[in-house]
């Protein structure tokens, strides 16, 4: 999600020790290797679909195995009062780093990332879009994933991070990104173990066919970060050239969403106008980008509209 600005520091602070004993009771067996294999870098699920060892983003959420044997953990995020999507502690070997790159992906379109450090030392660094950071053990941040980042752990100990997604309540942004108060007035959040957190989780069902509100939302987006990566006498026309053939698949879209409807009758029809506003496309896209962080115009197209735009298994289940 975007940002006003690369990273804002939540003014709340966690109980550090109870943190680090729950992680520290977790077995071997809740580490799983990161999805894209990513050396170095390892989690553990704590909120995914039906709770199971998967890293997908559709489904009801719900806590996992290991989630409930982590009280505390379940306190922190109960906390914030809203409703969390996948959530995981991701771990960081000594010397690993998390390659630079942007989140252009449609879940990460409405949704942000919270951070709650839980093993860390000053050598951990996290950088984005030009600006760098320490998150300190039991500190709460968010950060904009639009734009491009990376995380480098320079020290000798493993670094665990809470990371849990949400798109966030009013209150919450608020909350976040208002006026920083002193940090006396910052509020903190003691582990008690009677409490009895009620989570909230997400319910994300993909509709059979996405609804064509949503694609112009996702297209009007998508187009006002339009440019060139090197400028040249034509790059205006190529800009707009591209522009012009996303609003008139919008616009086809919406037709054929108007005569039927969004249930997933006459699927045949809208993959085929997928698949040609895609064959379109490929060739107008050579050296277009997105002004914030470089990512491909083709690649974001794909990977934020294109790939959602129908349920896989044609039912939105």
């Amino acid at each position: 999600m975007r940002l006003a600005k690369p990273f804002f520091q939540l003014p709340v602070l966690f109980d550090v020790e109870r943190l680090q004993y729950e992680v520290a009771a977790l077995p071997a067996e809740a580490w799983v290797s990161h999805p894209d294999s990513l050396a170095g870098n390892s989690a553990a699920r704590l909120i995914s679909a039906g709770g199971a060892e998967t890293d997908s983003v559709h489904g009801q959420m719900l806590g996992t195995r290991w989630l409930t044997t982590m009280p505390y953990v379940q306190q922190v995020l109960a906390g914030f009062g809203v409703v969390w999507s996948r959530s995981r502690l991701m771990r960081l070997a000594p010397g690993a780093r998390v390659p630079e790159h942007a989140d252009i992906n449609y879940h990460w379109h409405t949704r942000v990332r919270l951070h709650v450090p839980i093993l860390t030392r000053p050598q951990v660094r996290f950088h984005c879009d030009g600006e760098t950071v320490h998150m300190a053990a039991g500190e709460a941040w968010i950060f904009d994933n639009w734009r491009r980042h990376h995380v480098e752990n320079g020290s000798s100990a493993d670094r665990v991070h809470l990371v849990a997604d949400t798109t966030g309540t009013a209150a919450f942004w608020r909350f976040a990104c208002g006026p920083t108060p002193p940090k006396a007035q910052w509020r903190t959040m003691p582990w008690d173990p009677d409490a009895m957190p009620r989570l909230l989780t997400e319910s994300v069902q993909q509709s059979p066919i996405m609804p064509a509100a949503e694609v112009q939302w996702l297209i009007d987006d998508l187009r006002a970060e339009l440019t060139m990566n090197a400028k040249g006498p034509d790059s205006g026309a190529r800009v707009t050239r591209f522009g012009l053939l996303l609003e008139s698949f919008v616009q086809d879209w919406r037709q054929l969403c108007a005569l039927h409807g969004v249930s997933g009758r006459a699927r045949p029809e809208f993959e085929r106008l997928a698949s040609a506003v895609h064959q379109a496309a490929r060739p107008l896209a050579a050296g277009l980008v997105m002004r914030t962080n470089n990512a491909g115009a083709l690649l974001v197209l794909e990977k934020r509209v294109l790939q959602h735009l129908l349920a896989a298994d044609g039912t939105g289940a």
